[in-house]
């Protein structure tokens, strides 16, 4: 099949979205499909069209937020519409309005999409009404989540929380952990709950003096993290980092279930009810350890340093149920949701 992506960022940006789309890319264009991405040019060194690992990109120029950015994306692809028409697959990672005026003109053509995440609490009625418009106008769909079900409405063909590789486990025996330690992943802003992991990073340090944390990211909140707390800013394979420490401080799901796959006792935190869902609806969310304060956090944390028989039987049920869920299952998923 000749299938068309849109994904409003790509590799090498990093991101969720984007380590999602590249993963199951690769494994698609493994069994013979032509895989075409249209996705933004985010930095003057990414190129405009590139064939990276089999994988045809074409990046839209010249885009800068504002009310003509969406005429300036239809004008992009009505001057490349040659890319939809040969698409036997149109599938949309959240972006569904880059593609609206054109399902008009392709009335018959096969159009999914992918639900990843959510806005800023509150939720805009905005931000429901144009979910509902791409539920309606796609053949089917993917949420990432069943928080999605609750907050948006949506009724989606498939359910999913991404996908993993899975380790060695003969390689991750051999690695000396730091008990008195957590590794930080993810994004410096309010989704990934940065500020509660320092603050109770600050409050564990008293009573567990020792305690380390290093942080594998970059953003806005990066000058207000805690001196004490080395922050490495973003890596490559940041799940690299997960073999030497403790306790895995994410409370996203692809570094969630990166660290399933790691074997590591997951601290997830949140803020808002959305975000609370977004955990405590997850099927895995009895696997990991969920809190919505610091002083809440630092307790568990202080607990499970001091028992390690609750620990470990944690990280058994993460392990058992990530197993099922690797980059082929998920790809599997997107090719049964493209025979409905």
């Amino acid at each position: 099949m000749k299938i068309l992506f849109f994904s409003r960022l790509f590799y090498p940006h990093i991101g969720g979205v984007e380590r999602h789309l590249l993963e199951i890319s690769r494994i698609l264009v493994k069994k013979g499909h032509k895989i075409t991405i249209v996705t933004e040019q985010d930095s003057l060194n990414a190129k405009q069209r590139e064939l990276f690992e089999g994988i045809e990109v074409f990046r839209i120029p010249n885009l800068r937020n504002g009310k003509l950015k969406k005429f300036k994306i239809w004008k992009w692809l009505w001057d490349n519409y040659e890319l939809m028409d040969n698409a036997d697959i149109v599938h949309c990672h959240d972006v569904f309005f880059w593609y609206l005026p054109f399902r008009f003109m392709f009335p018959f053509k096969k159009v999914f999409t992918t639900f990843h995440g959510y806005e800023d609490f509150p939720l805009k009625k905005k931000s429901i009404i144009i979910r509902k418009i791409s539920e309606k106008l796609s053949n089917g769909n993917i949420c990432i989540g069943d928080f999605i079900k609750k907050w948006y409405g949506t009724n989606p063909n498939f359910v999913s929380y991404g996908g993993v590789k899975i380790p060695d486990e003969k390689l991750q025996k051999k690695i000396k952990i730091k008990k008195s330690s957590a590794v930080f992943i993810g994004r410096l802003d309010e989704q990934t709950g940065i500020k509660m992991y320092a603050e109770a990073y600050e409050i564990i340090k008293k009573k567990v003096p020792d305690f380390e944390l290093i942080v594998i990211g970059d953003g806005s909140y990066k000058n207000k993290i805690p001196k004490g707390i080395k922050v490495l800013g973003f890596k490559k394979n940041p799940e690299d980092y997960l073999k030497e420490y403790n306790f895995a401080f994410v409370s996203r799901y692809l570094s969630i279930l990166e660290a399933m796959a790691a074997k590591k006792l997951i601290f997830a935190v949140y803020d808002n009810p959305i975000k609370g869902d977004y955990l405590k609806l997850a099927p895995f969310s009895k696997y990991i350890v969920i809190s919505d304060s610091a002083s809440e956090l630092a307790d568990k944390v202080q607990y499970y340093l001091k028992n390690q028989k609750a620990k470990e039987k944690m990280i058994e049920g993460a392990y058992a149920w990530v197993k099922n869920h690797t980059w082929s299952e998920m790809t599997n998923t997107y090719l049964n949701l493209w025979k409905i």
